[in-house]
This record gives structure tokens, C-alpha cells and sequence, in this order.
């Protein structure tokens, strides 16, 4: 019997696309569960906008194995991208605050780390930016409310930035998740 491979995903601070990525990565774990061990790592804002939108138990129940940062080594996920032991690491959805972050070279959170360490190794990159080019927007608040956010030039810059780098991939929307994982299938 193979053994499944470990696919890191981590979660940030936020709630633009989360319940659609959620839904997404549900697919993913039943259509690949005997391919794919997807282990959930998730910041410390993730961990509140989690709570916003009630679905910190349904990742708890759906997924063997979930993690909230402690810091930025803890629990250890840079090290264990740095020796392989992820197929991909997926951040979905991942704040401008994060992608600006990784584009800067500041690995001082959890995912931003572990980002850097497989941007410095062979573990592939694959970052979904919740501000994703310059514009308006509108997101759902927890409460079912639209929020219209603008997307600063500065942050399509950043997100721009991280599509220029190597063994790193940029996407918009979670429904291009299922193309990463068949790619790795």
C-alpha cells in the first residue's frame, strides 16, 4: 500500500473566499483521501475569522489534522517543508498582510515562514491573495452583509511580485484549487 502524501494548507486572517475554499478543500479530501494527507495549519487571525464565520469546528471534524500558530516555528511546518515532507503548500485564502509579507522576504508568522522555507526548497507554492489586482471589491461579512474593500495598487503590486517568483504560484479563485491537486495526483 502507498503511503498518502502530506499537502500543508495553511488558512490567514481572511473571510473574502473562506467559506468557498472551504468548501473546495472538502472536495479535494474526499476525491483524493487515498492520495492525499491534508494537514490544516492555520495563523492566529485565521484562527478568529474562523470563529466569525462558525467554521472552526467543521475544519476540526472534516480534517484529521488541524494546528493554530503558536509562533512562527511552532508547530514546526517550515522545517518539515524544508525537508520534503510536503507535497505542496497551498495558502488559501491568504491576506494582502501575508502576501506582502512573502513578497518582502518577513518569514516572522507561521505561514509566511513556512512560504519562504518552500520558496528556498523544492516544496511547490501555490497562494491564493484574497486582494488579488487593483479595484473594488465586495465580500461577504459573517452576518451575510456585502463589504466593499479597494485593492491598493500596493497590494496587487505585492501579489504581482509573488508570481514572479520561483516555485511559486499565484490563483484567484478557490474553484482552480481541484487543477493543483490533479497536477499532484
Amino acid at each position: 500500500m502507498n503511503k498518502k502524501r502530506k499537502v500543508a494548507w495553511g488558512i490567514t486572517g481572511s473571510g473574502e473566499k473562506i467559506l468557498e475554499t472551504v468548501n473546495v478543500m472538502q472536495q479535494m479530501r474526499d476525491e483524493y483521501r487515498k492520495e492525499f494527507d491534508i494537514r490544516v495549519f492555520i495563523s492566529k487571525a485565521g484562527d478568529q475569522v474562523l470563529k466569525y464565520y462558525n467554521l472552526s469546528q467543521t475544519l476540526e471534524s472534516q480534517f484529521d489534522k488541524t494546528w493554530t500558530e503558536i509562533n512562527a516555528n511552532a508547530p514546526f511546518l517550515a522545517g518539515q517543508i524544508q525537508m520534503g515532507r510536503y507535497e505542496f503548500l497551498l495558502l488559501a485564502p491568504a491576506t494582502s498582510n501575508t502576501v506582502a509579507k512573502i513578497s518582502l522576504r518577513i518569514a516572522d508568522t507561521l505561514l509566511t515562514n513556512a512560504a519562504i522555507m518552500g520558496q528556498k526548497t523544492t516544496t511547490p507554492l501555490y497562494i491564493m491573495p484574497t486582494d488579488f489586482r487593483e479595484g473594488t471589491v465586495v465580500t461577504k461579512l459573517p452576518n451575510g452583509k456585502d463589504l466593499a474593500i479597494k485593492i491598493t495598487k500596493d497590494d496587487a503590486r505585492h501579489v504581482e511580485n509573488l508570481s514572479q517568483m520561483e516555485n511559486t504560484v499565484v490563483f484567484e479563485h478557490p474553484d482552480e484549487i481541484p487543477k493543483i491537486f490533479a497536477k499532484h495526483a
